[in-house]
Formats: structure tokens, C-alpha cells, sequence
């Protein structure tokens, strides 16, 4: 993936649980609208939230890129406004993918004829890209959950599952 636009909350889960870099990893160009700049880091740092000050470094260090869009995309559902800035971007600089977890927004976002990934996705294809064994996979993902991101338990269990599989060759060769 070269470019994505993300949304808030990807970005402050992975930092809290220290693994902002799976993202760098894995797309060459993140960029956030000027919205989640202020939630993120401005808010975060009023607050005292360690990961303000690791996205912040992410956005100092050039890879994170923080731009202003021009116009509201309007879309028929009501978003937060950052979500509602994360698609504008994403329909201005014609980038296909936008990461964002949020139900409602992810449904905006294919109705912009986007991709939503989430959170869990990117720590899924962090497996399968060998950017994460699948202990490290367990801790990061119970990082994010002890730090306050909502999981349902089906999810949960559904997610280890896949990234069992996706670490363990063989269980794949199984199912085949």
C-alpha cells in the first residue's frame, strides 16, 4: 500500500501499545487531515497522552503528513467531523484506502467509494507480513484493548484466530 489516509483512532491505539512503526512499515505516505492533527496531538498532549508525543515524533520525522483539505465530501451519514475530514482527503488526493474504525464512518467511506481498513486489519497484515509474530500479535492487540479500544468478544476470538492461522503455516495448510 503506498498511501493511506488515516483517522484518529488507529493512530492513538497503535501508539499506545508502541507499535505506531507497524504503519510505517506498511504504507509509504500516511497522511491525516488537519481534524485528527487536533484530536490526536494538540488534544492529546493538553491531556498528557504519551501518544500525542509518539505521533507527533511520526509527523516531525516526515511520515506522518498533516495537509488541510480544501471541501467538506458530503456524505449521507452523520460522521464526526475528522472521520468527514478523513474522506474529503482521501477524495481530493485520490487515495483509494482510509484507515478508520469507526461502523458509521467505515460505512460513509464505502459509499465515497473508498476502502476503510481498521485498526485490527493492520495488525492482521502486520502478521502476515512478518512484522509481527503471533505472541507479539496477542500483546499488541491486548494492548489496545486494555487502553480502552471496544472489541465485542466474537470479534476478539474471531481476530486471534486468523492471526494464529496466519502465523502458523500449518494451520493454513490444513484448512487447504
Amino acid at each position: 500500500m503506498d498511501r493511506v489516509v488515516s483517522n484518529a483512532t488507529p493512530l492513538i491505539y497503535l501508539a499506545r501499545a508502541n507499535q505506531l512503526s507497524l504503519i510505517q512499515g506498511m504504507v509509504k505516505q500516511v497522511f491525516i487531515p488537519e481534524a485528527v492533527y487536533r484530536e490526536v496531538v494538540i488534544e492529546g498532549k493538553r491531556l498528557g497522552e504519551k501518544d500525542a508525543y509518539r505521533v507527533e515524533r511520526a509527523i516531525k520525522q516526515g511520515w506522518i503528513i498533516v495537509q488541510g483539505i480544501k471541501i467538506i465530501y458530503p456524505v449521507e451519514i452523520t460522521i464526526h467531523p475528522g472521520e468527514a475530514e478523513v474522506i474529503s482527503m482521501a477524495k481530493e488526493k485520490g487515495i483509494e484506502t482510509v484507515l478508520i474504525d469507526d461502523a458509521k464512518a467505515r460505512a460513509a467511506s464505502e459509499m465515497a467509494g473508498l476502502r476503510p481498513v481498521g485498526t485490527l486489519w493492520l495488525i492482521l497484515k502486520a502478521v502476515k507480513n512478518h512484522l509481527l509474530n503471533f505472541d507479539q500479535f496477542l500483546s499488541t492487540l491486548e494492548d489496545i484493548v486494555q487502553s480502552g479500544f471496544y472489541l465485542k468478544e466474537e470479534v476478539y476470538l474471531k481476530v486471534v484466530r486468523k492471526a494464529r492461522e496466519l502465523s502458523d503455516p500449518q494451520i493454513t495448510q490444513i484448512k487447504k
